[in-house]
Order: C-alpha cells, then structure tokens, then sequence
C-alpha cells in the first residue's frame, strides 16, 4: 500500500506543476496583448496628432 503513496504525490506535483504553468501562460498572453493594444493604440494618437 505504502508503494503507491510516491506515484500519486508525484502525479499530484505534475500536476500542480501544469496547472502553474497554464496560469502563467494565460497571464503571458493577456499581459502580452494588452501591451500590444497599447502600442498600436500609440500608434494611432501619434498619427492622429503629427503635423501634417
């Protein structure tokens, strides 16, 4: 019975492992979009306010 407790302590750390690892990934890519939004958003108000 004892043989089975590492086999589930190192499938529940894999997990928790995958599941950090999508959070990050999550917060990689709103962060990523957000600061890319940003940058075109610039974009347009510094071309919307260029001497012409």
């Amino acid at each position: 019975m004892t043989d089975n407790l590492p086999e589930k302590d190192t499938a529940a750390e894999h997990e928790k492992w995958k599941e950090k690892g999508v959070v990050m990934r999550a917060f990689f890519y709103i962060f990523g979009t957000h600061v890319f939004a940003g940058f075109i958003w610039l974009l347009f108000y510094l071309g919307q306010h260029a001497q012409k």
